[in-house]
């Protein structure tokens, strides 16, 4: 019998398609996250509710959950419920059967294969049947979403995935440490050089035209190199309220890696 609950560690946009993806297949999903989030992608991203106290994203609600003990509550109200939890300390208290670790961290973390009876981890920093059970190829092109027992991902190359041609100019990056500061929101229309966030006193400049379609959330200290955006050279035609392509394609990894599991040992 396949385990009902899901424990997701982190709720960016990734880890949201995963969640969607599994909620949308019956699943209960109860997710992870920072006390900040540094999330990018603000509108497709469960974290927000960290935030904002709730977000929807293509009509499933997430609720920031201040007490474990409501975590039952939500869920039979059809809610997602997003706890802070850096630690996975509440995994001892869940008990769950099947943990996906989707921070994108791009190296190892404290997740475990002993952790629970199915582990799957997200992208690079794992190596399948030894960190967790299995891991989701993220990186774009033809093995995106690809399901491996054994071995690693692709290795982290620093280079987004490429859209009309553009990669690293699509991201805004911090250019010192400080406190970060956003001028314009997600979905406006930015042209190249248009300033659109600062660091401190710092200016950050659009170095393409196109719809900014994210942007970290106002007063977080980033590191000098982080990622604090990113610009679609599509502009209005792209749609920054759903889930991108690349997120259902892992989040449909992840289903298959579940259902491989139980269907298979049954």
């Amino acid at each position: 019998m396949i385990p009902k609950t899901v424990v997701i560690r982190g709720a960016g946009d990734l880890a949201t398609g995963v969640a969607s993806r599994l909620w949308d297949s019956g699943f209960s999903v109860i997710m992870l996250e920072l006390p900040k989030p540094l999330v990018v992608r603000r509108t497709v991203s469960f974290a927000t509710a960290i935030y904002e106290g709730s977000i929807v994203v293509e009509d499933t609600r997430a609720e920031h959950c201040l007490d474990p003990g409501n975590i039952r509550n939500l869920l039979e109200h059809r809610i997602i419920p997003v706890l802070e939890d850096p630690n996975a300390k509440l995994i001892t208290f869940l008990k769950p059967s099947i943990i996906i670790d989707a921070i994108m961290a791009k190296k190892k973390t404290s997740t475990r294969i002993t952790h629970a009876d199915l582990v799957i981890g997200l992208g690079p920093g794992f190596e399948a049947g030894k960190d967790v059970h299995a891991v989701i190829e993220t990186k774009r092109g033809h093995n995106l979403g690809i399901v491996y027992y054994h071995g690693s991902a692709a290795k982290d190359t620093s280079e987004p995935g490429k859209i009309e041609g553009y990669g690293k100019e699509r991201l805004l990056r911090a250019p010192v440490e400080g406190i970060f500061k956003p001028y314009k929101k997600i979905g406006d229309i930015v042209k190249a050089g248009d300033i659109v966030a600062a660091v401190d006193d710092y200016e950050i400049k659009a170095e393409i035209d196109g719809l900014l379609r994210g942007m970290l959330y106002h007063n977080l200290k980033v590191t000098a190199g982080m990622k604090v955006g990113d610009i679609d050279p599509r502009g209005e035609t792209v749609n920054y309220h759903c889930i991108s392509d690349k997120a259902r394609a892992v989040g449909g990894g992840v289903l298959e890696a579940i259902l491989n599991r139980y269907f298979k040992s049954s």
